[in-house]
């Protein structure tokens, strides 16, 4: 009979990191729609603070490559109006991020087809950052194409060193492809707020900090609000 050796399991349903307690700068407010740059904001916090972060870059690459030429105009034109990031300003947001999370705290980062394709490595070059899984999510609605119509975008999962995921995420149910339609239409980058909210409780302890830099419609407030933790971010549009 050969005996059989018992592997330590790499999954835990609970969740070992403790964030360190966060005093806030004056002009800064939990729970709150704050209307600044999100690199002051991210400027203002210690680092190693920060348990989670989500990024969602107003980037224009996709516009500019594929010139469909309806910007101004019908779904178009809400998209034109937002001030855009170029790769320079995406860096800098995702550096000052790695700078402020904990050791092994999780960044979520939206990405469209296009950068996926094309390479995002350069932005997390320099940083302590690696990328740890993917999550597509389905819109259940179709968007522009030249031949295929995108109807899905993706999240990145990074993890601040070191990586690990045994006492650090602690949910073992959530589908790499998550569909949710989105019947608020108020902000062009409506993002879902289920799948925000189980990524959130996976990686975050009731009442943790999560940080949105470039928050858009706040949909990670709402998130936050839903799973009993605390919210801090910004937005330039407001």
């Amino acid at each position: 009979m050969i005996n059989q050796v018992q592997l330590p399991s790499v999954f835990s349903n609970t969740r070992e990191v403790v964030a360190p307690t966060l005093t806030l700068v004056e002009g800064l407010e939990y729970n709150a729609r704050l209307k600044m740059d999100g690199l002051k904001l991210l400027s203002s916090l210690p680092k190693n603070s920060i348990p989670v972060a989500f990024f969602d870059p107003q980037y224009r690459g996709i516009l500019d490559k594929l010139a469909y030429g309806n910007e101004g105009q019908d779904r178009g034109k809400a998209r034109c109006n937002l001030s855009q990031m170029d790769a320079s300003k995406i860096k800098a947001f995702i550096k000052a991020i790695d700078h402020v999370l904990i050791p092994t705290g999780h960044l979520f980062l939206w990405i469209d087809k296009f950068h996926l394709c094309t390479g995002f490595a350069d932005w997390f070059a320099g940083t302590n950052l690696d990328v740890v899984d993917l999550i597509i999510w389905d819109k259940d609605r179709m968007g522009m194409g030249y031949r295929s119509r995108r109807q899905a975008e993706f999240l990145v999962v990074s993890q601040k060193q070191p990586r690990r995921a045994k006492g650090v995420w602690q949910t073992h149910n959530i589908r790499d492809v998550w569909p949710e339609k989105i019947t608020d239409r108020t902000h062009v980058h409506q993002k879902p707020v289920k799948l925000q909210g189980e990524l959130i409780a996976a990686v975050s302890n009731p009442g943790d900090i999560v940080l949105d830099p470039a928050a858009g419609s706040f949909s990670v407030l709402e998130a936050c609000l839903n799973r009993g933790r605390t919210f801090l971010g910004c937005d330039i549009e407001g």
